[in-house]
């Protein structure tokens, strides 16, 4: 699936290109070759590889790193789900749980929806080493579903 400026997917590829954001996300998905392996409003798959670029003065890497992964893996599926109503989602409340160190890895994050309503949703999320599986860290992000301003609806003149 692809994503277009405002969240619509359409399948395409196996691999998404996330949506456009500022500069220093997009350093950091560079720098972590962020990729999505899997897109819909019921669950999303992202990889990054983590290294020295992503590190707190402590050598390990920032928590920023994950809760800027659990921000853009839920808020993507989130936007998927409510697409087709002409909405896209917000986040409003990122809560971010650190669980083990890394200093070098490949990491997959995995979203996936605990409530979809009508103006709200509520996804968890878990980021896992390739490599063993393990948790390295998980977060909660709360969304609210808004309707897409008219200039950016996709419609037949577009």
């Amino acid at each position: 699936m692809a994503v277009t400026h405002v969240g619509v997917c359409r399948r395409e590829s196996a691999v998404t290109d996330p949506l456009p954001s500022g500069r220093a996300i997009e350093f950091i998905r560079s720098s972590a070759n962020y990729q999505i392996h899997e897109l819909s409003g019921s669950r999303v798959r992202a990889s990054l590889s983590l290294n020295e670029a992503h590190h707190q003065p402590f050598g390990r890497v920032h928590g920023g790193i994950y809760a800027i992964a659990v921000e853009g893996v839920a808020s993507a599926g989130a936007c998927a789900a409510v697409a087709d109503r002409g909405m896209y989602a917000v986040g409003t409340s990122n809560t971010t749980d650190f669980l083990r160190p890394v200093t070098v890895d490949r990491v997959e994050v995995l979203a996936e929806p605990i409530f979809q309503g009508r103006t709200q949703q509520l996804w968890q999320v878990s980021i896992t080493r390739r490599r063993d599986g393990k948790l390295v860290a998980r977060g909660q992000l709360r969304l609210q579903n808004l309707p897409l301003p008219d200039d950016l609806r996709e419609g037949p003149s577009q």
